[in-house]
C-alpha cells in the first residue's frame, strides 16, 4: 500500500519534519510542532503549496540545507518514542524471579510453624528441642540443605557452637540456640561474638526460635557487633509478610548474592552516630554558620555552634 502524501517525521533530523509526495522524499522540510508531535499524521496540509522536486547539478534532489534528501524509495518510518525520566510515582521494578520464590517459602513456612512456635514457647521446652524446631527453620524457610550445608555441634577452640551454615566450603554464619523461654541478652552475644572472632565469622544469628536476631560482627581493635535484623516470630502485632520478608534477608538465596551485606552497609551509613559525625563536621558546621548569618544575621564561631549543637540538639547519648 502506497503512503499518502504528507509530512511525516525527517528520518535523517528528529527535530524537523518533511514532505512525502506519495512516490518520495521531498526537500522540503519544517520544524515539527512544539508540543513534539508531527504535523498532521500524514494529512496533507492545504495551506502548504506542494514542494517541487528540485535537484542539485549532480541530480541528487536537496534540502534546504544543502544535505542529501533520504532516499525517495525510503517510506516514512514513525519516530522512536521518547523515554519519560522516573519520577517517584512510577511502581517499583518487578523483584526478579528468585527473590519472589525465596519470599514465597518462607511465608508459607513460617504460616506452617506458627502454632509449633507458639506450642513451644508455652511449654518452655529445652534448648534441645528449641534445636529441632530451629532446624526447620533453617531447612524449610530459610532453604538451606540439612546434611551439606548445616553443621551442628561446630567445634569452636575447645567450645560448641550450634550451628555453622556452610556455603561452597566456607562457613558465612554461626548460629547460637537458646531455650525457647530464655531472653536473648548481651550475655548470649558476647558467647557467639566469641565464635566469630575466633572462626573468623562475620554474621552471626542468635534465637531462642521464637526472637531471631542478626548481628554482623565487624573486625579491629576493640571487636565490635551490630544490629541488624531483630524478628519476633512471636509479634501478633506485626503481620506475616512482613516478619516473612525480613526473615528471608538470612535465607541461602539472599546471603549468596550479597544483600544482607548490603543492608547492613545502608545501615550503617545511616546510623546515628554515623549522622550525628557528618553533622558535627566541619564542613557541615561551616555551611550552617553561614546560613545562620544569612537568615539571623548572628555570628558565631564553628566550635560554639558545634558545642551548642551537641548540648541542646543530639541526644546525649550520641553526643
Amino acid at each position: 500500500m502506497t503512503q499518502p502524501a504528507g509530512w511525516y517525521p525527517d528520518p535523517q533530523d528528529n527535530a524537523c519534519v518533511r514532505y512525502w509526495d506519495g512516490d518520495g522524499w521531498t526537500r522540503k522540510t519544517k520544524p515539527a510542532n512544539p508540543d513534539g508531535h508531527d504535523d498532521a499524521g500524514g494529512r496533507r496540509d492545504p495551506a502548504e503549496p506542494e514542494p517541487g522536486a528540485a535537484d542539485g547539478p549532480d541530480g541528487i534532489g536537496r534540502t534546504d540545507a544543502g544535505q542529501p534528501e533520504p532516499a525517495a524509495g525510503a517510506a516514512p518510518t514513525p519516530r522512536p518514542k521518547r523515554s519519560t525520566p522516573k519520577t517517584a510515582d512510577d511502581p517499583p521494578p518487578r523483584a526478579p524471579k528468585w527473590e519472589v520464590e525465596a519470599k514465597d517459602r518462607v511465608r508459607v513456612a513460617l504460616r506452617r510453624m506458627a502454632k509449633p512456635i507458639q506450642d513451644m514457647t508455652a511449654r518452655d521446652v529445652n534448648e534441645g528441642d528449641t534445636r529441632l524446631l530451629v532446624t526447620d527453620v533453617l531447612c524449610d524457610a530459610l532453604g538451606y540443605d540439612k546434611y551439606s550445608e548445616l553443621s551442628t555441634e561446630y567445634r569452636v577452640r575447645g567450645d560448641f557452637a550450634d550451628y555453622a551454615i556452610r556455603l561452597d566450603g566456607q562457613t558465612v554464619a554461626m548460629v547460637e540456640v537458646k531455650r525457647a523461654t530464655t531472653k536473648l541478652s548481651i550475655k548470649h552475644l558476647r558467647q557467639i561474638e566469641m565464635y566469630g572472632v575466633n572462626e573468623g565469622v562475620e554474621w552471626l544469628i542468635l534465637t531462642n526460635g521464637g526472637v531471631w536476631q542478626v548481628y554482623r560482627l565487624i573486625p579491629g581493635m576493640p571487636v565490635s557487633v551490630d544490629l541488624v535484623l531483630d524478628v519476633d516470630l512471636l509479634d501478633d502485632s506485626a503481620p506475616l509478610a512482613k516478619k516473612a520478608d525480613a526473615m528471608a534477608l538470612i535465607a541461602k538465596e539472599f546471603i549468596t548474592r550479597g544483600r544482607l551485606e548490603a543492608l547492613w552497609k545502608v545501615n550503617a551509613a545511616t546510623a546515628p552516630e554515623r549522622l550525628v559525625e557528618v553533622l558535627l563536621s566541619e564542613a557541615v558546621l561551616t555551611e550552617a554558620r553561614r546560613e545562620l548569618k544569612r537568615q539571623t544575621d548572628h555570628r558565631i564561631d564553628d566550635a560554639d555552634l558545634g558545642r551548642l549543637i551537641r548540648d541542646t540538639v543530639i541526644r546525649p547519648e550520641l553526643a
